[in-house]
């Protein structure tokens, strides 16, 4: 199949990494010795792209090359090129506000569709250490922190209309990456599609229910709809725990070549709905039952820190680092006039967390019924048990698409999910 790339693209292999590499004087600094002596190890097993570390006598990096179609799927689905301009343009646009939780660039090169960016070692992906029960202390602090400052700094709060409105304009042309969102979040799992799978036969009568749930399906349109029409602020667009990767200390997150701008709730409810799975996996993952009770909690904590940590820090950036043209401090100075602003800002954020809940939902449901799956379910080995955790996510799912308006808190939300843990347990409430 011919593909659109420009001239001079090519994919490159193993043999053809550090060659490249040490052609650009700030990566041969960076891993030092002779190119002949580096280590190269193709490492990439996500949907999308080449991914090579690289590792010298001084340090390490990490050579990301799109390929003109979608690896997950083969040559039969293609992709621009151009994804990686917008990831490049995303993470140095997340540095400027949040430089300690992206990784750090040293090299773009367009024409090739790639980006060399530090190693980060001894970091892991979050889903990982998810499945295998370890503690992030730091977890929810940082990703509050990096979602606060980067959707803040880049929305009508943040800054003049006149720069936000560029910025638009350069994301827009992501269409491609935007596109799977909308067909395989918002629509491909509420209707018989093409790589659509499931936990079978286990699911096969929840799936087609799913298909004929009239409330759902409106609830997912609905929120097709703000994801299309609401450019509220440069988001991230694929915040899941595959995008993050952690140490005990350290947070970081990596691959926004889905980047756009759109709705806010989009970011924090694909960080909450994975979090979510990954604590109704648990249940596939101990030796017996109530072995991971404690780390259960250990996730419902970090869903309700990242919530409560990024409501906090956005309205003292919204109070303090106000740059926009909307909401200005000059216009409510007085008492009452502050009472309406502090009504209003209310307002504003329980949109984004009633927002937030429903996304987190209709990626929990893209995740068990479509097309990509989660580690943290697929990797349980008994179906049944499979089934039964992610039965358990559906419903929780629903309600956050479906019924989200009616949680007063984050809290509220974590004692839904533990409800549902407790009937599958038949322990009493």
């Amino acid at each position: 199949m011919a593909f659109d790339v420009p001239p001079g693209y090519r994919a490159l292999k193993d043999a053809d990494v550090a060659a490249y590499l040490a052609g650009v004087p700030a990566v041969a600094n960076q891993l030092g010795g002779r190119s002949a002596d580096w280590k190269v190890r193709e490492v990439g097993d996500g949907n999308l792209n080449f991914v090579f570390v690289v590792e010298g006598p001084a340090g390490g990096v990490v050579l990301k090359q799109a390929l003109p179609y979608l690896r997950l799927v083969g040559e039969s689905w293609p992709l621009p090129l151009r994804r990686a301009f917008f990831e490049h343009q995303a993470l140095i646009t997340e540095a400027r506000v949040a430089p300690q939780h992206v990784p750090e660039v040293f090299h773009f090169d367009e024409t090739l569709a790639l980006t060399v960016m530090a190693y980060l070692s001894p970091h892991i992906i979050l889903r990982k250490g998810l499945i295998r029960g370890i503690v992030y202390p730091n977890l929810a602090d940082h990703m509050a922190t990096f979602m606060a400052e980067t959707l803040f700094a880049t929305s009508d709060l943040g800054q003049p209309a006149a720069a936000k409105k560029k910025q638009m304009a350069l994301f827009c042309d992501n269409i491609e990456l935007c596109r799977i969102t909308e067909d395989l979040v918002f629509t491909d799992p509420w209707r018989l599609a093409d790589g659509n799978r499931w936990t079978s036969p286990q699911l096969d009568a929840t799936a087609a229910a799913v298909r004929s749930d009239g409330p759902w399906k409106r609830a997912a349109q609905e929120f097709k709809l703000k994801f299309l029409g609401e450019a509220q602020a440069l988001i991230h667009g694929d915040l899941h725990s595959g995008s993050i990767m952690v140490t005990e200390s350290d947070s970081r997150a990596i691959d926004p070549e889905f980047a756009f701008y759109g709705p806010m709730g989009f970011d924090v409810g694909a960080l909450i709905g994975n979090l979510y799975l990954a604590f109704f996996s648990q249940s596939g993952h101990e030796t017996r039952p109530g072995d991971r009770d404690r780390y259960r909690d250990w996730i419902l904590q970090t869903v309700e820190a990242v919530w409560t940590l990024f409501d906090g820090r956005f309205r003292a950036l919204w109070n303090k680092a106000h740059g926009g043209d909307v909401f200005m401090p000059d216009l409510f100075s007085s008492g009452p006039d502050q009472a309406a602003f502090d009504a209003a800002q209310d307002a504003y954020m329980r949109r984004l967390f009633v927002d937030s809940l429903g996304f987190g939902g209709c990626k929990m449901t893209r995740r068990i019924l479509g097309l990509a799956h989660v580690e943290d379910m697929e990797s349980i080995a008994d179906p049944e048990r499979r089934a039964g955790c992610e039965q358990r996510a559906l419903r929780l799912a629903r309600t956050l698409m479906v019924d989200g308006a009616t949680f007063t808190d984050i809290k509220a939300v974590s004692e839904a999910a533990r409800a549902l843990q407790r009937e599958a347990a038949r322990v009493p409430a």
